[in-house]
């Protein structure tokens, strides 16, 4: 999908948007990242420093939720500045399911400057788990 400024109105819904993460996932993101810590791959350790289970990394959630913006406008480039706050984490399971993240997107504003403001939300086990999430993003007219 392309988005384009002339098409967009504030109010309007982005395309919803549902990952879910396992444990492979989680293992496969710290090989890209380098983020080895044990909470996102050792239930025994993340539970002795009182998480529920293992949880993903905060930044694999927060590019989840960028995936919705970036498949909106149908160019990643488009996105101008893109911040969250990591609020609760996603707890992943140790079956074949994985937790769902279920990200959802509104225009909020549309700039002089040509750009609109997206806000999103994050949820997974029916809870947020990214807080002021916003997107810049600059679409062609």
């Amino acid at each position: 999908m392309s988005a384009r400024m002339s098409e967009v109105a504030v109010g309007d819904q982005l395309p919803e948007l549902s990952v879910s993460l396992t444990r492979a996932d989680l293992v496969r993101y710290a090989g890209a990242s380098g983020d080895f810590n044990p909470i996102h791959w050792n239930e025994r350790f993340a539970t002795e420093v009182g998480l529920p289970d293992v949880i993903a990394h905060g930044m694999l959630t927060m590019a989840v939720a960028g995936r919705l913006v970036s498949g909106w406008t149908g160019d990643p480039g488009a996105i101008v500045h893109y911040g969250v706050r990591f609020t609760r984490p996603v707890v992943v399971p140790d079956d074949d399911a994985g937790a769902l993240v279920e990200v959802s997107g509104k225009i909020a504003k549309k700039n002089e400057d040509g750009t609109v403001k997206v806000n999103i939300t994050a949820r997974s086990a029916d809870q947020g788990v990214l807080g002021g999430a916003t997107a810049t993003v600059r679409l062609p007219e």
